[in-house]
């Protein structure tokens, strides 16, 4: 039998986990606020780079990140030799689309 529960992380990012190893979803189909802020940003970046910081310098919390990936809304681009435990994403084609919808 499967176990779900709820968890929100420090930035207010909801999402449920599994017991089973699934991967953590987030519970909406359309990105909460800070999720839209982020993926706004890469509507102005070559190749829809998205920020690995936000607005105030202070890097984008990871849980955020995954959960935009775990949507399709984002993608990973590239891994950094220097940082290998930072997730440098680019925005897909469905996070623009969702963009465009709201």
């Amino acid at each position: 039998m499967r176990e779900v529960e709820a968890e929100q992380d420090g930035n207010g990012v909801a999402g449920f986990s599994s017991s089973d190893g699934g991967e953590t979803r987030t519970a909406r189909s359309r990105p909460n606020p800070l999720q839209q802020r982020y993926l706004m940003r890469g509507l102005t970046q070559p190749g829809g780079k998205l920020p690995l910081f936000d607005e105030l310098g202070q890097h984008v919390h990871p849980a955020l990140v995954r959960a935009c990936i775990a949507h399709g809304w984002a993608e990973p681009w590239f891994g950094n030799p220097l940082k290998p435990d930072w997730l440098v994403c680019k925005l897909t084609d469905k996070g623009r689309k969702v963009l465009g919808e709201l």
